[in-house]
């Protein structure tokens, strides 16, 4: 079988129920509303007129969905080398993606997909701020032969059965470079997302606390019965089981929806090395499949708490080049549960070698003292302006303030604690956080501009901030020696000046 990509071809004719299905869902969402109005007032409407809505209603959504996958035509251009995706039912648009262009080609599926037997690819490059192309609903053989010509971005020729094969062999068992365990995805769950776990438990305390006190303040209790006394710490004692048993169910309701969602999105999650690549396919509902490519990866982040080193365990993020900040985190790859030895091997594959720290870049004290004042100092300022001369009662939750300020503080100081930048020839190292530790990493040939800012009362300390800038995010470092920055970011732009690597 061949595939003559020269030649604009539709998607296969069973995906016209996943643009179906695609349309029902969306329209939905859209008029969620109105249809629970009709759901209420079932029993008070003509029966004959609801189905006919529902009928005209399918129709219309499976009239527009085959108009959709008649208009959807792709091909290849071979003289322009263009990838180009015609659709639209009453406008018609055009989309053009030039290939040296391309940045990443994916290949999805989600449930109606597995269900149906068919594929979505899609197309992105570092220029837009959504996918150029997708292509909803196509077979494995037809959506890996043309993720092969995307990437290779040979289109002078058509991809032969041999090809593909070799293509698809390649994804086999005894290729696979590395698997993340059910059970190492079981520790992720359970050690990550405290922040929101953290942030619920303390809601419901300050929701509890606050009307347990007004219900205790408006209950009848005489002050002058010993009787009284007893009912009111009974009473307090009852509310301090009934807080602690609450708070731990939320925290293993979080704990298990966040375990879920880890499992659901991470299952099976499987690394194979393909031609000096990694093609990362993992989902138990929607499967996943994408490759990166170590020319392509601005930055690495590896991220891990206490927890999680004494399980051998750590989070990899992967930064390829993006459109811009707010498309960053969705851009990002993730690879959960690897223990060091994985990580190692990974490094070596995009790096060449596992990166060293080198010299040490330490933030002046002022940081500390700064984030202080920020974190701690300003909020309490404005809960007693606000207490005081706007509303009084929230002064009742004055002795909450002690523990805000001493988990502040630890929070502060322990990120002062791992704030550094690390230097060395061949890599920039960035690492920071209280709790969870992210250790950021980049190669000089990946910069792309730098900015240095010193303000004027930081001279005489001689200390001003970085920002590193690269097609996958800003790396950057404050109130550090700036002395000691400006002889790095001269070597930096040296290297920039001299450097003819394919970052992009």
């Amino acid at each position: 079988m061949e595939f003559n990509f020269n030649e604009p071809q539709r998607q296969s004719s069973i995906g016209i129920l996943v643009l179906f299905f695609d349309a029902l869902q969306l329209y939905i969402r859209v008029f969620w509303a109105i249809f629970i109005f009709f759901i209420l007032k079932f029993d008070e409407i003509d029966k004959g007129y609801i189905y006919l809505a529902i009928a005209a209603f399918l129709l219309g959504i499976a009239l527009m969905a085959y108009l959709k996958y008649r208009n959807f035509t792709f091909y290849l251009d071979s003289v322009q080398e263009e990838f180009i995706i015609s659709q639209g039912i009453f406008n018609k648009s055009k989309t053009v993606v030039q290939l040296h262009k391309i940045q990443q080609v994916n290949i999805n599926q989600n449930l109606i997909q597995r269900i149906i037997g068919v594929y979505e690819l899609e197309v992105d490059t570092a220029g837009s701020a959504k996918k150029e192309g997708k292509i909803k609903a196509v077979s494995q053989q037809l959506a890996l032969a043309l993720k092969t010509r995307l990437l290779d971005n040979e289109i002078n020729k058509s991809v032969s059965e041999a090809d593909l094969q070799a293509d698809i062999d390649s994804n086999c068992v005894n290729q696979t470079f590395m698997q993340i365990s059910f059970v190492s995805l079981l520790k992720v769950g359970i050690t990550s997302n405290y922040i929101r776990s953290l942030g619920l438990i303390v809601g419901f305390i300050l929701t509890v606390y606050d009307n347990a006190k007004n219900f205790i303040t408006q209950s009848d209790f005489d002050e002058n019965k010993m009787d009284a006394y007893l009912n009111k710490g009974l009473a307090y004692e009852f509310l301090f089981v009934i807080v602690i048993l609450m708070v731990t169910a939320i925290f293993i309701v979080v704990l298990l929806i966040n375990l879920i969602r880890v499992i659901v999105k991470y299952f099976d999650f499987t690394i194979t090395r393909q031609n000096g690549s990694l093609l990362l396919s993992y989902g138990l509902l929607n499967l996943k499949n994408t490759i990166v490519k170590p020319e392509k990866v601005q930055i690495i982040t590896i991220t891990r708490n206490y927890f999680q080193k004494k399980m051998n365990i750590l989070e990899l993020k992967i930064k390829q080049a993006t459109s811009g900040e707010n498309q960053e985190q969705k851009a990002m790859l993730e690879i959960p549960g690897c223990n060091e030895q994985e990580r190692d091997e990974i490094l070596k594959l995009l790096f060449l070698k596992v990166p060293e720290k080198g010299v040490a870049l330490k933030p002046n004290f002022r940081k500390l003292v700064f984030s202080i004042f920020l974190s701690i100092v300003v909020p309490l300022i404005l809960f007693f302006a606000i207490g005081n001369f706007v509303v009084p009662e929230i002064l009742e939750y004055t002795i909450v303030t002690p523990f805000y300020v001493l988990l502040v503080a630890l929070v502060v100081c322990f990120g002062f604690y791992n704030y550094r930048l690390f230097v060395n020839d061949d890599f920039i190292i960035k690492q920071s956080g209280a709790w969870d530790i992210d250790t950021e990493m980049i190669t000089p040939n990946k910069i792309q501009a730098i900015t240095t800012s010193q303000l004027f009362w930081h001279k005489k300390a001689d200390i001003g901030s970085i920002k590193i800038h690269t097609a996958g995010g800003i790396i950057a470092f404050q109130l550090g020696n700036y002395s000691q920055i400006k002889q790095y970011v001269n070597r930096w732009l040296y290297q920039m000046e001299i450097t003819d690597s394919n970052w992009m």
